[in-house]
């Protein structure tokens, strides 16, 4: 439910509402009917209704005039094309610097981009030279970054990305299909992902998935450092953050893209 401006920013109580109403259909797992959207969100049915009747109008929901249930409208998608990741890297770049600081190492963002990750934005500790990261295509499966979006892809979605042959950069390479399966288990056990040494001999690295509403990743936040780090369960942890989703109750690095 819509709740007072605590930010010290004055909001329209009827925009607010139709922007709740859109989110919760968008993080809806199945399309949900009025009455659901109006308990979920603490809105009057009746309000509910002719909210969702003006996002219909602008395309932003459809209603399956069989079933009455909502889905995101193509409308949507149209706006959601015009966000560019400047502004993703703008929101999330103080929180990059603080996980810099305090492992002390170099710190990368990638966002998935279908079956892909683009490396997009990077922070170094003060007084290091590191290589650049950005826009540097990485093997998903030889890379902590990598591991940690083909964790949360269905089994299918791996098959369908990754080469019948996984490639072997070192002697740490992991190139056999059924190991990369555990470790990607282990994985979304954890929330986290490591590469020891396995694309390149002179580096290691930690990352955490950013998981959207319906738990997919939508960007991967990773540590790299100078091979050996320690990498441990516990040290890893701090490395990588903890798991970063959408869940309030639930990300240890405060990251969030919706909220």
């Amino acid at each position: 439910m819509p709740g007072p401006a605590t930010d010290g920013v004055q909001r329209i109580q009827a925009v607010d509402r139709a922007i709740v109403l859109l989110k919760a259909v968008a993080a809806s797992s199945t399309p949900p009917t009025v009455l659901e959207l109006a308990r979920r969100c603490g809105i009057n049915r009746a309000t509910a209704w002719r909210l969702l009747r003006t996002l219909e109008h602008h395309g932003l929901v459809d209603r399956d005039t069989v079933t009455q249930r909502y889905t995101v409208g193509y409308g949507a998608t149209v706006i959601a094309s015009a966000v560019t990741d400047d502004a993703l890297v703008r929101r999330v770049r103080p929180l990059l610097t603080d996980l810099c600081l305090r492992t002390g190492e170099v710190v990368t963002l990638a966002v998935a981009r279908r079956f892909n990750l683009v490396y997009t934005d990077q922070v170094e500790p003060p007084n290091m030279m590191a290589p650049s990261w950005l826009d540097k295509p990485v093997p998903l499966h030889a890379t902590s970054g990598g591991k940690a979006f083909l964790a949360w892809l269905g089994r299918d979605e791996r098959d369908a990305i990754l080469p019948a042959v996984l490639p072997r950069y070192t002697e740490h390479t992991v190139t056999d299909r059924e190991e990369l399966e555990r470790e990607l288990a282990e994985v979304r056990r954890t929330g986290f992902a490591l590469c020891d040494r396995e694309y390149e001999e002179f580096s290691s690295g930690a990352s955490a998935a950013v998981l959207n509403s319906r738990r997919a990743p939508a960007a991967v936040v990773n540590v790299w450092g100078p091979a050996p780090m320690e990498l441990g369960p516990a040290a890893a942890r701090d490395r990588a953050g903890g798991r970063a989703d959408r869940r309030r109750d639930r990300r240890p690095i405060g990251l969030s893209l919706l909220d």
